[in-house]
Parts: structure tokens; sequence; C-alpha cells
């Protein structure tokens, strides 16, 4: 059986380590038997160290053969002032070109032969990233520095609670992260404060972590530990930070910041779930499934594809299908029927929301859509309502319309497809949504208001039929269309109890 290779880069931030680093470097040419590596990109980032460091690396290029070795690569890069670890890590990830990347300390507190084992955990788990723990057993480690393991634990625990993790390292250096997904994460730490900033991002991308237990040299202050009770506190405040925030995405093409903050409104998400439940068969097709927040609220099913076009989305949408025979993702992008994934037998329903305003060609999606339904097919279409609300929110999710129930029946019409029902959802959101696209002329909305919106869902969900607004989405549901066309029912579903 062939074994699977993958590339691998290696970040190694180094600061006023002119003792070790050179050692430590030397050490990663270990790297090189492992039967699962076929590239091994070394990033060697200089924090403007003030000792001998920078003449120590010059030596090392000079004196070692660093291109008789085809498998490995060696970049070496010096920041102009001091910016800490974080900065650093980041500055080596801006170059990075491999598969996955690990941050490799230029002390000797780690051993390379460490790595060979959390590179087999990305082979044989289809792993986002793997962390390597000093106390997880199994590996050799230095006993030494009770007091700085205890506090060591206490931010782990903590870091658990509000990431609902089990970890036992947070503050381990061998993180190794998909590098795909680690350069989609904006990294905000430049200290030492990284080590929490990952863990709690890579939880709310919800990221398959898994832990591999290594050996630790540890070192004492005295023979040069940097990280400090200072830093400790620093980790406290940054995990107070982090568990608070939603930036978790890089700003990109698909609006992933302002999709990832909606998304966490879990109640509405429940809500919408709820309104289209009922008209789903046993064949789905999910087109525009995000990071699965509707996903998880229809499955189980005898077939459930979940699709999106963000390779982002796409690799969020994996953790979900490692214990769900029924359950598969594919790209998928409605405006090209060759990329829709085919099924003999067809779908008897399709799921579009919030999908088919963003393409300029809604008729060629909708027609996509219809021609992988079966006879008896449903299509289930979100789409934003009324012209009249067109903003700026709108503008930055790339929204190149919004419909009325005529144009929406009239579009279904066009394409061979009959509207069978038409739910109108959630009136106070229209009215916050003309608040700040309309008037404020915001890009994005506040958590605040996000948090209410999703604490409040199951009241407006009891108010939505009475207020006198107009709703700021419509729920279509489409079939075949018939020679006598069935009567039309707009519905509200609260109302429907």
């Amino acid at each position: 059986m062939q074994v699977q290779r993958l590339s691998l880069t290696v970040i190694v931030p180094v600061f006023n380590e002119q003792h070790l680093v050179d050692r430590s470097l030397q050490r990663l040419k270990l790297l090189g038997t492992s039967p699962h590596l076929s590239r091994v990109e070394i990033i060697v980032v200089d924090d403007c160290s003030n000792d001998d460091t920078p003449a120590v690396l010059e030596a090392f290029k000079r004196n070692r053969d660093l291109d008789s070795d085809p498998m490995f690569t060696w970049v070496f890069l010096r920041h102009d002032r001091n910016r800490g670890k974080g900065r650093a890590i980041a500055t080596g990830l801006d170059r990075a070109s491999c598969d996955i990347c690990v941050i490799h300390d230029a002390d000797l507190e780690y051993h390379p032969k460490d790595v060979l084992r959390i590179v087999e955990v990305f082979v044989s788990e289809q792993a986002d990233a793997v962390f390597g723990s000093r106390f997880a057993g199994a590996g050799t480690r230095r006993v030494l520095n009770y007091r700085h393991e205890l506090g060591n634990r206490f931010l782990t625990f903590l870091c658990n609670l509000v990431t609902n993790l089990n970890l036992t390292d947070i503050e381990t250096c061998y993180k190794a992260v998909r590098t795909d997904l680690f350069k989609s994460i904006p990294i905000e730490s430049n200290d030492f404060r990284f080590e929490v900033e990952i863990t709690v991002k890579l939880a709310k991308r919800q990221a398959r972590i898994f832990e591999v237990p290594i050996s630790y040299s540890g070192r004492t202050y005295d023979e040069g530990k940097k990280i400090n009770w200072r830093d400790g506190y620093r980790a406290l405040w940054a995990i107070i930070r982090y568990g608070c925030s939603d930036n978790i995405y890089r700003k990109d093409q698909y609006g992933s910041q302002v999709l990832a903050r909606l998304a966490s409104a879990h109640r509405y998400n429940s809500w919408l779930a709820d309104t289209i439940r009922e008209f789903c068969g046993n064949r789905v097709l999910e087109i525009g499934s995000g990071v699965g927040n509707i996903t998880k609220n229809m499955i189980p099913r005898l077939q459930y594809i979940a699709s999106d076009v963000n390779p982002l989305y796409l690799q969020a949408l994996g953790t979900l299908k490692d214990d769900r025979p029924y359950l598969q993702t594919a790209y998928c992008d409605v405006t090209d029927s060759n990329t829709f994934p085919q099924t003999g037998e067809g779908y008897d329903t399709v799921i579009c929301l919030n999908v088919i305003e963003h393409v300029e060609e809604d008729r060629a999606a909708l027609s996509n859509i219809k021609n992988v339904m079966t006879q008896n097919g449903r299509a289930i279409i979100l789409v934003p309502h009324g012209q009249w609300n067109f903003g700026t929110l709108d503008e930055v999710l790339d929204h190149k319309r919004r419909y009325s129930k005529e144009t929406l029946q009239k579009l279904a019409g066009d394409c061979g497809l009959q509207v069978v029902r038409i739910f109108e959802l959630n009136r106070i959101g229209s009215l916050a949504w003309f608040l700040n696209g309309r008037i404020m002329r915001r890009r994005s909305f506040g958590r605040f208001q996000i948090w209410m919106l999703n604490w409040l869902t199951p009241l407006l969900r009891l108010m939505d039929p009475l207020l006198p607004l107009p709703a700021l989405s419509l729920i279509a549901v489409m079939e075949f269309a018939q020679p006598q066309h069935a009567e039309l029912h707009v519905e509200q579903y609260a109302s429907r109890g």
C-alpha cells in the first residue's frame, strides 16, 4: 500500500539563543527519515536578537551544506526590531508553502523525533491540528519547575472551560496545523499569548484537534528560559479576550468574517431549520452549507450531501462526517452544473439558503437545482426580502439583489418550477438590517447585536406573526410545475405553532 506523503513547514522563532540554536537546527535533519514527508521547509525567524545569535545563524548557513539534501529548503528571516514570539511565527507563516506547519523552538527543550509522531497523526486521523503534550504521559521529561507546571495546568483548565476541549497542555511549543487553515486565522498576539489565541480560535473553527505525548527537556531560568509569571497573567486575559472574540477568519472573498458572526446565532439557525424540516425528504443536497449550522439541525437522513464553494467551510464540514456514514461533503458551485455531486436516483430535496442572491444569473442557478431533483422532489430556497432594504450589509456580503414574493414566483416559473409555499421569516430582523445597512451604513453586525438575536429568538418566534413589519427573509418551497398550478400558501412559520 502506498504511504501518504505530506510536506512540512517548520517555523523556528529565535531570540537570543546563541548557545543552542545551532544544535537545535541540526536536529531538524532527523525529519528527513520520515516515510510520510516528501519535503521539509525550515523557516528561521530571528526576532532581532541582541546577542551573537545572528552571527551563529550566519555561520550555520556557511558551514552547513544546506543545499545537499533536496528534501530540505532553508529560509532565514530577521525582524528589524524585537516583536515577540507570536509575531515571529506570523512572519514565518506568511512564507510557509507546505501542507502542515509546526512550531519548533530554537532551544533544546523539544526534540524533532516527536514531530515524526505528530505527522503520523495527520496521515492516520485526517487531523486539522496536532498538539504535542508534555503531560499526556509516555514521553520522557526532565523533572523541574513544579510551580511553573501548576500554572500551565491551571491555564489549560481555564482554556478548556472556554473551548470545551479536553487538552492537557495548551502552552506546548509543538503545535502543528494544516497550513491553509493556519493561514486563514488572523493572528493578533505578538507574544506568548499566541499559544492561547491559536488554541481558542482553532476550537471556534471546529478544527479536528489531536494530542500526542512528547518528551520534554525543560530548562531553568538560569539556563535561559524566557516565559515568566507576567506571561501567565497575560495568558489569563487572553483566555477571556479570545473566548469572547469571533475574529476567527481573515478577510476573504467569501465574507467569512461576517458570516461567522451571523453563524453564532444558534437559536436562530434552529428556528430556520424547524421551518423547513417537514418539507425535507431522505436524499438531500444542501448548497451553501457554510460551516454546517443548518446541516447539524437536519441530519440524520438516508443520504445528505453538504456542499459549499469556500474551501475553509468545506474543511469545517469535513469534521462532521467522520462518524456519520450518511453524510458527505462536496464542492458545489450553484452556477456550474458540472460541479453538482451526482446521484443515480436524484435528490428528493435540494436546500439552498442565502445563495442565489449572490449570483448574477439566478435563473441558471435555479435551473441547475431543478435538473438534479427527482420528479417529485422539492427545492427549498431562502432569499433576502425587499429590494428597498438593500444596503451596505448586502454590499459586503456581495448580494446582487433582494426579492419580493412576486419576483420569487416569477423566477420559479421561468425555470419550470412552481412555488407551493412561501414563509415570511424574521420581521424584527428586517428593521435591524435597515438600521444597520441603510441608516448607519455599517458593514458588519456588532457582536452584541448577534448575542441579542440569539437570546431573544424564542420570543421573536412567538412575536413574528404579530409585528406590522415586512420580513427579512422569504423561504419558498418549490416543486415541478403542474398543468394546473396549486394555490400558493403564504405562511409565517410562527403562526403554525
